[in-house]
């Protein structure tokens, strides 16, 4: 199975070399990396491209923010399954690859834990997302798996289609939101961490854009789960958030980043 693997960035050369070596040490194979820039004017665009070319794919060119560069991305990968690391992110370890693939072997969907770290050279973990089975009422719960381990079958991507550009920092949340509650994929978790996610993205890092993050995921609840005004998951999703810091299971909101 080969698999793509979408890193969005603009002005990323203090963090993308940890991103690139990580995608470089998979074991898996058959992969390949589809980097999309955002017209950087530091260093990132020498740093992406001195590296072999053989599993890379470049572009370069301006764009409307994190969520359009996306959807280039899924216009342009080749791969039987398609997923995103951020270009401040890491994967784990040399393995996730491989444990996506296998998974995905016998399901449409998988996804896993996630370590946040304070930066990739002291790994020192400041907060844990440990997946947690879809509930029965699903994202009406504010349950939520970490997009950055969220990785799909070609079938689910065509199906689900591109991301909200309406939906400034919940557009992934949008888009799970309908590959996992409106069309019926087999969703599976692997029980490893697959990401280790640098602290401080762009939902996370003031109160504004967190607010902001969950009542635009309230949006997307309302527009095709029928939520009404205020739901239960507005008020769940900010608390199941709240283990993450005491190492009790549970999914909740996570950052958008484009090296942001």
């Amino acid at each position: 199975m080969k698999i793509s693997v979408l890193t969005v960035c603009w002005n990323s050369a203090a963090t993308i070399r940890h991103t690139i070596d990580s995608f470089q040490a998979q074991d898996h194979s058959d992969k390949e990396l589809v980097i999309i820039d955002g017209n950087s004017s530091d260093e990132t665009l020498a740093i992406v491209r001195s590296y072999p070319q053989d599993q890379i794919r470049l572009i370069s060119e301006s764009d409307s923010g994190m969520y359009d560069a996306l959807n280039k991305g899924l216009r342009l990968y080749t791969g039987d399954a398609v997923g995103v690391l951020n270009s401040d992110d890491c994967f784990h370890d040399h393995t996730v690859l491989s444990r996506i693939s296998a998974e995905l072997e016998q399901a449409d969907i998988v996804h896993g834990d996630l370590d946040f770290v304070e930066d990739h050279l002291s790994k020192r973990v400041v907060r844990r997302w440990r997946a947690a089975p879809r509930p029965a009422k699903g994202f009406r719960t504010g349950w939520m798996p970490a997009h950055p381990t969220f990785y799909v079958r070609r079938k689910v991507a065509e199906t689900v289609g591109t991301f909200d550009l309406r939906l400034k920092v919940a557009s992934d949340y949008d888009w799970m939101l309908r590959a996992v509650e409106l069309h019926g994929f087999k969703a599976v978790i692997t029980d490893h961490v697959l990401v280790d996610m640098m602290v401080g993205g762009a939902s996370t890092r003031s109160l504004g854009s967190y607010i902001g993050h969950n009542f635009e995921a309230l949006q997307s609840r309302r527009q095709w789960l029928r939520s009404g005004p205020i739901d239960y998951a507005l008020v769940a999703k900010p608390v199941r958030k709240l283990g993450q810091f005491f190492g009790i299971d549970g999914g909740s909101t996570v950052k958008q980043s484009r090296a942001e």
